[in-house]
């Protein structure tokens, strides 16, 4: 039996950037250019997602058998976020499909939050305690950014390319440990956070913890680190002061990566200052779970947020708090992540 899952790539979407509280009523770097890439915005929403085939596994969040123990929550790496009221999402038309509009009042309650997303290391802890295969594995593929590839591979494969961006690749035996097909590894980006995970094995891995994937709201409060309808975690300037906050693309996507944030593809999870409640990479580097669904009438979607270090202001604007985008459950990709939160109990 086979299921048609949906794997949703977006090209071209970008908003009009807003500067800062004391400078509103002066355009920003990022503002001026919006004019020259407005007329390809309004062009790329529905055509921007590629349909691809993968085997059912049926068989549910627990893909497999975990050992029936799990390991008590250790609150060292986690951030007690204070419940309240806070504006989510943005008013910026142009994201409507995306379904950020309009700005809202969410209360939540308190929560706490993991500073990092996953790295690596505690993934592979994970694995070694439980025997757990993720959704890469038992499919025996993931799709892997070409540019990650070496130089005599980036071009094969022309078979097995999204429909709608060719630069990903359906590569075999890609894995989280194997992440850019079974010649690579992650010897030296232990402290990278882990992708090639579907949302199916975050759920496992939070639940392994006693811990769970943030809700959409949670997560964005948490981003916006108490600032009120700032772009990022830290403010309206992508680089204040000249300095970089985040790992995204610099240069032209998807063919020349100026690296001048000092990274080509995810740097390590507590690269970059944290927002004002402690958090790093809310934004850039790996796309985020969350465990709210997208409720698409076709499929069983799952929002993501923060964007990735393939995100770039012509291309993927969604390193901003609002931003959301949704993949199937069980997609798995480079630039796919996660990190954990817990309730008060």
């Amino acid at each position: 039996m086979y299921l048609k899952f949906i794997y949703f790539f977006y090209l071209c979407l970008i908003i009009d950037a807003k500067e800062n509280h004391e400078n509103e009523n002066h355009l920003t770097h990022d503002e001026s250019l919006l004019t020259k890439y407005k007329d390809n915005d309004e062009t790329c929403s529905e055509s921007c997602s590629s349909a691809l085939n993968r085997d059912k596994i049926d068989s549910g969040i627990q893909q497999n058998e975990l050992n029936t123990h799990t390991i008590d929550t250790n609150y060292e790496d986690m951030v007690l976020i204070e419940g309240g009221t806070f504006e989510m999402g943005s008013n910026d038309t142009r994201f409507r499909k995306d379904g950020e509009n309009p700005i809202r009042n969410v209360t939540i309650q308190p929560f706490y939050l993991d500073k990092y997303a996953v790295s690596n290391e505690e993934f592979a802890k994970f694995i070694d305690s439980t025997g757990f295969l993720t959704d890469a594995e038992q499919f025996g593929n993931s799709f892997v950014f070409d540019q990650l590839l070496p130089d005599d591979k980036k071009h094969i494969h022309p078979d097995l390319r999204a429909v709608q961006a060719q630069w990903w690749v359906k590569l075999d035996k890609t894995t989280w440990d194997h992440p850019e097909g079974p010649e690579s590894n992650i010897k030296d980006r232990m402290n990278h956070p882990v992708v090639h995970v579907s949302w199916r094995d975050a759920v496992a891995y939070c639940r392994y913890y006693k811990k769970r994937l943030p809700t959409e709201e949670e997560w964005e409060r948490a981003c916006r680190g108490g600032l009120r309808q700032r772009l990022y975690p830290w403010g309206n300037k992508i680089n204040p002061n000249n300095t970089h906050r985040t790992n995204i693309w610099q240069g032209h996507f998807p063919t020349n990566n100026t690296m001048d944030d000092g990274y080509f593809g995810t740097c390590p999870v507590d690269k970059f200052p944290p927002n004002n409640y402690g958090l790093y990479n809310m934004v850039g580097n790996v796309w985020e779970w969350t465990s709210t669904a997208a409720l698409k009438q076709s499929t069983t979607e799952r929002i993501k947020k923060g964007g990735s270090f393939m995100c770039h202001f012509t291309y993927c604007y969604r390193y901003r708090c609002a931003a959301r985008s949704y993949n199937t459950e069980d997609s798995t990709a480079s630039n796919l992540g996660f990190r954990c939160a817990k309730s008060i109990e």
